[in-house]
This record gives structure tokens, C-alpha cells and sequence, in this order.
């Protein structure tokens, strides 16, 4: 295999600023002196033919001492750094010119603090890159063990050829020293290309669907991974075509201003206990089932079928806007999942998206805490993902995001109603925690269904033909989505005598947090 990186270690150098004494040593004692830096670069040419060199090397980094680093920081202001770096690259250009041809010369000095007094790490080869003053970025590349927290390795320039990721340069690389990443770029129109060396150590594939490479060790598709992403520096993604919206991994995060809505909520109150009050007798029960007819030995021979079962399903979750419930006191809404990406009311597992008070929105996993730009997916511990869509504009004064849920949540139903005094639907209610609010007032938790949701938001009655939908409070806001979480339009009607409004099969209503799909 080739050695992309030359890496040396040069040794016992008084003056580590000192171009000449790093550059070659004085005399004719050939076979006694140690090899120094113009000694490296002629045993070791860019491309030869036979035995004589036909390019070298061009591009140079040099880690000095950090405490000599910083002394000249002191004294000089970084000048004698700055001269070791052109005297080097004067050197450079007199005694290898006829093998440069159009290449730059180029030298970058920088600190160490692993360096012993008197040593000079030097790097130089295939995969050595030094960006010109004016260059900007080509591609971005970062990785992430988990699909929320992504780390920066390395940018990667128009005219640079290779980028080496290894355990030296890629945070939390899980393989020790097996392996080597190598991506090869031809251009700034063509896609970048991720080999592994060697072939056998690892096993890299794109996945479209999380756009980014998926690495893991030869034939453990179950064991340890790492996540690696090619972004533009535009901000779309390089190592996919841009037809799937679902994922924006190169963007820096936006937050979109809160709307200021026209009707500010209320501040919920403690409701005091009445004598008059009656108990709250919740949802409607299913009708009892007809009676079966007698099974008498010999009597019928008719077959019985289970009949059509209609269910409300908890297919998504619609992040609010707390800037609307500042009077609230609410600081940040959590919505955590666990290893199955399912809703994990407990307030701890692989992944949490947390809505602060001014609508930002972050990714919290055990590696960390990163902004979240929308749209987004996530895989933090395998092959399911989850995905961040963008709210609909029609719902955006109310909301930040829907959260696609991999894992739904159902429940059968035949009429009743929804909402926070409504027990017999009382799984579909995820978010109902007060740990999952945090309020900034010092007051008492309060379940974030507070927030948007009424105590009896709509009642339905279930039919083969739809849902039929009639609002229960004048301030419960109903929205209308599509098989594909799109929007339709608002259900208003709360007038007494109004017709019902009716959802079709496999359609959505938005209430509060929740996405509810019906399922006839």
C-alpha cells in the first residue's frame, strides 16, 4: 500500500527556527549526518521514472515545540515562524525548481505540545495539503457516531487530490489503528469518492436515505459504525443528489423567526375544586357487539369474521413554537426516543430533540448537543431513522418542525372525543410528562399538553368512510394533512348544528403535539 502522509520526526536541532540547519546539514560528512528535511524530500519524490525523480513534493507542515511556538508569539509576534517559513520555501524552490514545474511551494509551521525540546515533526506526500490565501473550502467532511452530533475532520480544497481519515484525524473513529479511510477528489463538478485501504479492513457504503457514508468493521453489520458526511461548502450535500428533501446535513443551522401570533394563550390556572362539578365521564365507550347467535351442534354452519376496525394512530409530532407561551414560563420542551426510536416519556434515551424558548432547535444524544436544521434524519443506533420535516407554512406561526414517528402509536376507536380530559385515549398522548416541560418561573411542573392542547379538543364518531370531526373549543386550533403530511386546510367549524367535518381514511388531523392519523 502506498504511504500517503511521510511523517518524520527530526531530532537534536538547536535552533528550531533555524531554516538552514532543519534544511541540510553543513559539510561533506555524507555517511555520519542524520537525514534532514531536503534529505526526506529526495528519497521520497512525488513521481519518478525508473530510479530519477520527475516532481516533488511542494506543500510542507512543520510542528515545532509549543513552547518555542509561543515564545516567539511573545517576542517577535510569530515573525522568526514566519521567516522559517519562507527561508524553507526559498530553499525549496533553488534546489528542486527543475522538478516543481507549475507547483507552489508552500510551508505552514504550527505548534505541538507532544514535541520534546530540540524536534521538528515533518509532514509531506500524497495526501498533504496546503490551501493558497484566496482558496476557499470545496467540501466539508465530519463525522458522528449517532447521526445528531457530527464532528469536523478536515475541509478539502478544489485542487487538492486526497484526504486521508484515520484514528489521527476523525473524532470518536471506533477501529484503532485498523483501517483507513481515502477520499479522492476530482474536481469541483465531479462527486468525491470514499475508498477504503485496506480493501478488507472495513466496509463503507452510501446510504441515500441518511445521505452520508456508513462505516463499519468487515462483516459486523451490527458492531460499532461510524457516520461519515461530504458536504459542500454551498451547503448541499455532496455525496447525494438533492431529490430527497428529508435531509440537509451540510447546512449551517437557520433559525426561522417566531411569528407573532395575533391572540397570545392564556396562562393555565390551578382550577379550584367545585361542589357542583360533575365527574368527567371521558370517552364514549365502543358499542357492545352484537350478539353472537347460539352455537347449537349441527344447528348453522354460518362462519364468523372479525368486522372492520377503525383506530386513530399517533403517526407524527408537532414541535410548538414556546416564543407563543412565553407568559407560560416554559423555558424548552424535550421529546426524547429510545434505541427503537420510539417516544420515551421517561426523559432519557439515544436521541432528544429539545425546543428552547426561542424556537431553536437542538439534537441532544449521549456524544452531545448540536443545532438541528430542518429538514433533517437521524439513525442514532442502527438502520431505522428518523426524520425532521419541516412544518407546513400554513402552520408555521404555531409550529417548528414534525417529527415523523418510526415507531407509531395506535388505538381503537368508534366515537368519543380527544384531548387532555380524555382518558380512553390517553396512550396516544406521548408527551404527557411534566419532567418533558421545563419552566424558567420556578412554578410547578405542568405536562406539555397544556401548551395547545384543550380538554376536550374534538369529538369523532369512526366510520368506514371517514372520520367525522366536530371542534370542541372555540381556541383549539385543528389542522387538516394529507396522507403525505401535507397540508389541506383548517377544520373550523364549532358551531352548534354545523356539519362534522370528515377525514378521509389515511388522512391526518393535527391537535396540540399530536399528528393522529385515521385508519379505517
Amino acid at each position: 500500500m502506498p504511504i500517503y502522509v511521510q511523517h518524520e520526526v527530526l531530532g537534536r536541532v538547536p535552533d528550531v527556527f533555524n531554516a538552514e540547519a532543519i534544511w541540510q546539514a553543513p559539510g561533506l560528512a555524507l555517511f555520519a549526518r542524520r537525514p534532514l528535511l531536503r534529505d526526506l524530500l529526495e528519497r521520497c519524490p512525488r513521481e519518478q521514472r525508473g530510479n530519477a525523480a520527475t516532481r516533488c513534493f511542494t506543500h510542507v507542515t512543520l510542528r515545532l515545540p509549543q513552547e518555542d511556538v509561543d515564545d516567539d508569539y511573545h517576542l517577535t509576534r510569530g515573525n522568526r515562524a514566519r521567516d522559517l517559513a519562507h527561508t524553507l520555501a526559498a530553499l525549496h524552490q533553488k534546489d528542486f525548481g527543475d522538478l516543481l514545474g507549475t507547483d507552489q511551494v508552500r510551508y505552514h509551521v504550527t505548534g505541538g505540545d507532544d514535541l520534546q525540546p530540540g524536534e521538528i515533526e515533518v509532514r509531506f506526500g500524497h495526501a498533504v495539503y496546503l490551501p493558497g490565501p484566496d482558496e476557499k473550502v470545496l467540501f466539508h467532511i465530519s463525522v458522528s457516531t449517532d447521526s445528531a452530533v457530527w464532528k469536523p475532520v478536515c475541509p478539502v480544497y478544489p485542487d487538492q487530490r486526497l484526504a486521508v481519515i484515520d484514528e489521527n484525524n476523525a473524532p470518536g473513529w471506533p477501529f484503532g489503528a485498523v483501517g483507513t479511510l481515502l477520499l479522492i477528489n476530482d474536481g469541483p463538478d465531479a462527486q468525491p469518492v470514499l475508498q477504503v485501504r485496506p480493501k478488507d479492513a472495513l466496509d463503507c457504503r452510501l446510504d441515500e436515505r441518511l445521505g452520508c457514508y456508513v462505516i463499519v468493521r468487515k462483516g459486523e453489520a451490527q458492531g460499532r459504525r461510524l457516520l461519515l458526511k461530504v458536504a459542500r461548502a454551498g451547503g448541499l450535500p455532496a455525496a447525494r443528489r438533492p431529490m430527497q428533501p428529508d435531509v440537509n446535513a451540510g447546512a449551517q443551522p437557520v433559525v426561522v423567526p417566531a411569528v407573532q401570533p395575533i391572540i397570545q394563550p392564556a396562562v393555565w390556572q390551578p382550577r379550584a375544586p367545585s361542589a357542583r362539578a360533575v365527574p368527567d365521564d371521558g370517552t364514549a365507550l365502543p358499542q357492545a357487539p352484537a350478539r353472537a347467535a347460539e352455537a347449537r351442534a349441527g344447528a348453522t354452519d354460518a362462519t364468523f369474521a372479525p368486522g372492520t376496525r377503525q383506530r386513530l394512530t399517533l403517526a407524527a409530532l408537532a414541535l410548538p413554537r414556546l416564543s407563543r407561551y412565553r407568559t407560560t414560563g416554559a423555558a424548552s420542551l424535550s421529546v426524547p426516543f429510545d434505541r427503537a426510536l420510539a417516544v420515551n416519556g421517561a426523559g432519557t434515551g439515544a436521541l432528544t430533540f429539545v425546543v428552547d424558548a426561542d424556537d431553536r432547535l437542538h439534537a441532544v444524544t449521549p456524544a452531545g448537543r448540536e443545532p438541528v436544521t430542518v429538514p433533517a434524519s437521524f439513525a442514532p443506533a442502527g438502520e431505522r431513522s428518523i426524520r425532521l420535516l419541516p412544518a407546513p407554512a400554513q402552520m408555521a406561526e404555531r409550529y417548528c418542525a414534525l417529527v415523523a414517528l418510526p415507531v407509531p402509536v395506535a388505538a381503537p376507536v368508534t366515537q368519543g372525543s380527544f384531548g387532555r380530559g380524555s382518558p380512553a385515549l390517553a396512550a396516544l398522548r406521548v408527551l404527557d410528562e411534566p419532567r418533558l416541560l421545563a419552566r424558567d418561573d420556578g412554578a410547578a411542573a405542568a405536562s406539555p399538553d397544556r401548551i395547545g392542547l384543550s380538554r376536550t379538543a374534538f369529538a369523532f364518531d369512526a366510520s368506514p368512510h371517514g372520520l367525522s370531526i366536530t371542534r370542541q373549543s372555540a381556541t383549539q386550533a385543528l389542522y387538516h394533512l394529507d396522507a403525505e403530511l401535507r397540508f389541506v386546510g383548517a377544520i373550523d367549524a364549532a358551531d352548534a348544528g354545523a356539519a362534522p367535518f370528515v377525514l378521509p381514511p389515511g388522512h391526518h388531523v393535527v391537535a396540540g403535539h399530536y399528528v393522529l392519523r385515521f385508519d379505517a
